[in-house]
């Protein structure tokens, strides 16, 4: 047996384990089954559309078409399992056209989602764009007939020879279904007429008929060099579709077709075939297919060929390299999905929320691949998608932004300051909230660029002790706006207000870049782009341009306005090398100059040489500079050619490139990375050199190859973590020495110990030697590694730490809130602590206020330990209704609170009426529950306290029977106070009564008086209300016979219902009693010390007894039949309701209740042959 139950364990631990995580991982909230597909129908025919979502019901599902809901009607219309039917497809023109994009909408309680788009199209075939026309060939050379016609779906096209059909490929005939027809080594049979037929499901089309006149071969016939007449086209093919190079020659002798990649790859022979005489087709298409094909078509024998090139597009539908994971976020928090897509071309991203487009705003923005919502509000709880989507189709990734509340959330920072430090820091500085201060974790400080739109956020997290923070890391001269978000465990408080700053302006960090052309020989003209905002560093005042010849130390000099971007150097020498640097200036002062670039004026000469050509340079790479150029317009002269000069900036010129005369592109590739280039164009002709081009271009920085041969560099060490909350973990570690003093950036690793999952774990970039990683789970054991990048190298991960974070405040409030009036001015609260697991409640405490205070927003505050679970509410107003909440803390925080619970104090609660059971009150049966409820210690003590009595009364009842009275027995029935109709809740207790036993519990008291368990009052409350005190009446207990001939007056009087006994029986009643002795404890505890259900009705089927632990167990059923509606009334005893019993004799004996103690009360009995009755 102890293996099978050892098998038996580990099962439940699998499950107990991997089912929680299982549905982490999974959204199954809401998702499709079934999604609609692209369909092609022909007009008039019925389609479905499918549509299947699963979720938790109920599920509602909407059909939309083109972005706009469709309307259904007698057509159109959705069937029962959510699919779209169209009984007869129409085609009409405009909006009512059944053709187009349709995606179904299902919605449930967590929000919608969209399904993927589906096209659905009538088929269709056009009129013909490209008809064949007549041709006149030589015997024994090529024809080739073409046709072209737009259709849906793709038409087979064949052909005929004088209206007989043509073989789809023979030796000489190939038909290629782009609608091409070739026919090599024509012959005289070939002459005819030809068209072409194009067939799909819609339609069928003939083509007009063409000539093929075939004219006698010259004799002898002359060699020819190759000719392609019909040559590759440039193409775009769908991903596994068949694409089709033609390449049809003509020569004598007859040319070899052969095929090739421009990238020197080679061709695919698996997917690839020869078609006919030369023509390739690929099948199956793959992105590596695409490139450039060249067809070469070559004389046999020889070296004379021919060639002809085309670029094949591989075209991709869209798919998801990163996709958005659902978030759990605090209020006022900030959510960030991720949406990585690639396809061609390139995809376009569009976010929903619940089925609508998400459009940005203050608080959510949209960047590239990114969906950032900060400040998050109740409304963002929903189901986000990320639709990608491109010409070839579309996909959706789902997930969704759960978001918590926090009733006790810190209010605002206020007095936000911003002072501006520096060119690229700003002080910001604010005061603590109001409100809640002390429950402040950290503070988030928010700034982004004031300036522009979707300008992305940035937020720094810093501790709690200190109101002050320095941005160092902006940008000079910008505008930017600030604010401050207060944390606290659970939670977050409102954005504080805005502040607006803006840095000071610096020196530019580096000069423009030049360009230098000549008009004449004794000019240069200068010019140059302004510098973008992140080098300018401000608003550029001046610019300062220097320049000499070669053989000359003496520099000119001469300053410009900032709004100039070109200048005119004039009289200067011919034939001369000059030396031309520039610097910018702002307001703060100069920047570094640019570097030398030389210029040769053109040579003074009569003769017409070319002009400078307009030259335009582009990094395309780290390491290639694409050169564009045009001639001068009022270029007259000549071109033969081009010379391109280039070399870096610090070394000399190297041969120039000798370019065509029809070139106007030249890419120069092999460059170093981050560095500065110089290059010269110009053109020439059979006079000479025309004038030159300067133009100086820096290579953007990347991984060169001499930076990969550097080793890594060491990672970071002594890599502390510490807890921060239950949500974050603080980080700090050093780093490496280095000899450089280049920037470092870092990557932090993040994820739980023992995780599986690798697309789980979180990766966060920081350059600094701290980070406070957040949104983590609480009481989870995490790993966190550090490794540093430096010059585009990354170092190996440095050793791993462990730190676990703190458990969390709690998240769920206390459950099954009750509110009992049980004085005039005074309720009674009491609650069950959260139904978490291993979760230790510290304090509740308890908000309360009127109406009035409620809209003012100003609550009481009552706070009891974590072991109490109930309290009082004193000093409440008459005529007004009251809220309360309550909410359980910890050591981590506070939780939730729980829902308000509305009490209300009735004016005409001194009449004796129940007050919860006020007359027309919407709120009567709010209180009609507020009973006591009993807990399992509780119920454990009652039912051994009522075994004891059974016995006791079992061994009486012996004792009596001993000594020779005879008895019957019979059944006992219980009534209310007569009243003058039946109530329409006594059906219940009846029905509940007839169902026990026989044997007749002995009540402690009445089954409609009731106690306060907890309370201090020495208040009664029976069902009707409060019992007025009244000296002069006692409460004393005795045996009774019943008097079926009892006077009618008495029976009205009576307060509580008689009951009949047979002769055996022995019941207990009491007449009230509210006179205490001074020496009787006032409280309520000296009445629970009775053993017995001090709130019991013999109708109910348990027992109602409130604890000293203070908690309570709550049954539905009794709480029904203890209820009353304000138009119930008692039934009116009688001689029905008596029963058949003898009634005979008047009470002789009584039995008296004498207390012993505040907690022990005896009673003693006599009992009387006959029936007894109760003395009003």
């Amino acid at each position: 047996m102890a293996p099978v139950k050892k098998k038996l364990y580990q099962r439940l631990l699998f499950f107990a384990v991997f089912l929680p995580v299982s549905g982490v991982l999974c959204f199954s909230e809401l998702f499709f089954i079934k999604e609609p597909h692209d369909v092609t129908v022909l007009r008039k025919e019925a389609v479905i559309l499918d549509c299947q979502a699963h979720g938790e019901a109920p599920i509602d599902v909407r059909w939309l078409k083109n972005g706009v809901r469709v309307v259904e009607n007698e057509r159109v219309y959705t069937l029962s399992n959510g699919s779209l039917y169209i009984s007869e497809v129409e085609s009409r023109r405009g909006d009512k056209s059944d053709e187009g994009f349709y995606q179904c909408l299902a919605q449930n309680k967590y929000g919608a989602i969209l399904s993927q788009k589906a096209r659905l199209t009538i088929a269709s075939i056009s009129s013909f764009s490209i008809q064949p026309t007549s041709i006149v060939v030589t015997e024994g050379s090529v024809a080739r007939f073409s046709c072209k016609i737009s259709a849906h779906p793709p038409p087979i096209i064949t052909w005929e020879l004088n209206r007989v059909t043509l073989p789809l490929t023979t030796e000489r005939i190939t038909v290629l279904p782009s609608g091409v027809l070739q026919i090599h080594g024509v012959q005289r049979a070939d002459a005819g007429n030809y068209r072409c037929i194009t067939t799909n499901i819609a339609s069928r089309r003939r083509s007009t008929e063409a000539s093929l006149t075939v004219t006698p071969a010259p004799n002898p016939q002359l060699p020819q060099r190759p000719r392609i007449i019909a040559g590759p086209q440039n193409i775009s093919v769908s991903l596994h579709q068949s694409a089709i190079l033609e390449c049809m020659a003509t020569g004598n002798p007859r040319p070899i077709i052969s095929w090739s990649r421009a990238d020197s790859k080679s061709i695919d022979v698996y997917n690839t075939k020869v078609l006919g005489n030369g023509n390739l087709i690929i099948t199956d298409i793959k992105p590596q297919h695409g490139g450039v094909y060249m067809c070469r078509a070559t004389t046999p024998g020889t070296r004379n060929y021919t060639v002809s090139s085309a670029n094949v597009t591989v075209l991709a539908p869209p798919s998801l390299v990163e996709w958005p994971e659902s978030l759990t976020r605090p209020r006022a928090g900030t959510a960030r999905f991720v949406c990585q897509a690639e396809g061609v071309p390139t995809p376009q991203i569009t976010w929903f929320k619940n089925g609508e487009r998400v459009h940005s705003n203050g608080r959510i923005k949209m960047y590239n691949s990114k969906l950032v919502i900060n400040q998050i509000i109740p409304e963002d709880d929903a189901i986000y998608q990320c639709q990608v989507e491109n010409e070839q189709g579309s996909v959706l990734s789902v997930a969704r932004l759960i978001v918590v509340m926090s009733e006790d959330r810190p209010s605002a920072p206020r007095n936000i300051r911003a002072d501006t430090v520096s060119s690229s820091a700003i002080l910001l500085a604010w005061e603590r909230p109001l409100y809640n201060a002390d429950k402040v974790i950290a503070y988030s400080v928010h700034y982004m660029k004031a300036e522009g739109l979707n300008n992305e956020e940035y937020q720094v997290v810093i501790g709690n002790d200190t109101t002050r923070y320095i941005i160092d890391d902006l940008e000079p001269a910008r505008n930017y706006t600030f604010y401050v978000v207060a944390y606290m465990p659970m939670g977050a408080s409102r954005m504080s207000d805005h502040m607006f700053q803006h840095t000071l302006e610096d020196v530019p960090l580096r000069a423009p870049e030049l360009s230098l052309t000549s008009r004449s020989p004794t000019d240069i003209q200068v010019s140059w782009q302004p510098l973008p905002d992140k080098l300018s560093r401000g608003h550029v005042s001046a610019y300062r341009l220097s320049y000499r010849t070669s053989a000359e130390s003496t520099v000119s000099q001469l300053e410009l306005p900032g709004e100039k971007t070109q200048h005119l150097l004039e009289n200067l020498q011919p034939d001369i090398i000059y030396l031309v640097r520039i610097v910018a200036a702002t307001s703060i002062g100069w920047g570094e100059q640019s570097a030398w670039t030389s210029h040769r004026t053109p040579k003074a000469s009569s003769a017409r040489v070319p002009l400078a050509p307009e030259l335009h340079l582009e990094p395309l790479n780290c390491t290639t500079i694409l050169a564009r150029w045009q001639l001068a317009p009022r270029n007259s002269a000549s071109v033969q050619g081009y010379r391109l000069f280039y070399h870096e900036e610090t070394q000399s010129e190297n041969a120039p490139i000798q370019l065509r005369a029809s070139d106007h592109t030249h890419t120069i590739g092999g460059l170093d990375p981050r560095k500065k280039y110089h290059v010269k164009l110009l053109a020439y002709n059979f006079v000479g050199d025309g004038y030159q081009a300067d133009q100086t271009i820096s290579t953007p920085g990347c991984v060169s190859v001499r930076d990969r041969l550097v080793p890594p560099p060491p990672p970071p060490h002594n890599v502390i973590a510490k807890t921060n909350s239950s949500t974050a973990v603080f980080l700090h570690w050093g780093r490496p020495a280095f000899t450089s003093s280049n920037s470092v950036n870092y990557t932090v690793r993040c994820n739980p110990v023992g995780l599986q999952n690798a697309s789980l774990v979180l990766y966060l970039q920081t350059n600094v030697q701290s980070l406070l990683v957040q949104d983590l789970e609480p009481n989870t054991k995490y790993e966190f590694a550090i490794r540093l990048h430096i010059d585009q190298l990354s170092s190996p991960w440095s050793p791993v730490v462990y730190q676990s974070t703190f458990p969390e405040a709690p998240t769920l409030p206390p459950s099954n809130v009750k509110v009992t009036l049980i004085e005039e001015d005074t309720a009674l609260v009491s609650w069950k602590p959260p139904e978490e697991p291993n979760f230790a409640v510290t304090r509740y405490t308890i908000l309360y206020a009127s109406r009035n205070a409620w809209l003012a927003g100003e609550w009481q505050v009552l706070q009891k330990e974590g072991s109490i679970t109930m309290a009082l509410l004193e000093n409440l107003k008459p005529e007004q209704m009251y809220f309360v909440k309550v909410s359980a803390s910890n050591n981590m925080g506070d939780g939730p609170f729980s829902q308000t619970v509305e009490l209300t104090i009735r004016a005409d609660h001194a009449s004796g009426l129940d007050p919860r059971l006020s007359r027309g009150s919407a709120h009567s049966t709010v209180f009609s529950d507020g009973f006591y409820h009993l807990d399992q210690k509780s119920m454990t003590g009652i039912t051994v306290g009522v075994c004891i009595a059974f016995i006791c009364i079992i061994i009486c009842a012996f004792i009596i029977v001993c000594r020779g009275k005879n008895r019957k027995s019979s059944a006992v029935k219980m009534y209310r106070e007569g009243m003058s109709t039946p109530a329409s809740a006594a059906g219940h207790p009846g029905s509940e009564g007839q169902a026990e036993s026989a044997d007749v519990t002995v009540p402690m008291m009445s089954q409609n008086h009731f106690i306060d368990a907890k309370g201090g009052s020495n208040l009664i409350i029976n069902s009707l209300g409060p019992v007025k005190p009244n000296p002069e009446r006692k409460n004393t207990w005795f045996s009774f016979s019943s008097n079926r001939n009892k006077d009618s007056k008495t029976l009205q009087n009576m307060r509580h219902g008689s009951a009949c006994f047979q002769p055996v029986t022995t019941a207990l009643t009491y007449e009230e009693e509210l006179s205490i002795s001074p020496d009787q404890p006032s409280t309520l505890q000296s009445l629970l010390g009775r053993p017995g259900d001090s709130e019991g009705s013999s109708s109910s089927e348990g027992s109602h007894a409130t604890g000293d632990s203070g908690r309570y167990s709550h049954d539905e059923t009794e709480m029904t039949n203890l209820s009353s509606s304000p138009s119930s009334r008692l039934p009116s005893l009688s001689a029905e309701d008596s029963g058949g019993s003898d009634c005979s004799s008047p009470v002789e004996e009584k039995s008296e209740w004498t207390e012993k103690s505040p907690t022990d009360l005896k009673f003693v009995e006599s009992v009387e042959n006959g029936c007894c009755q109760h003395e009003a």
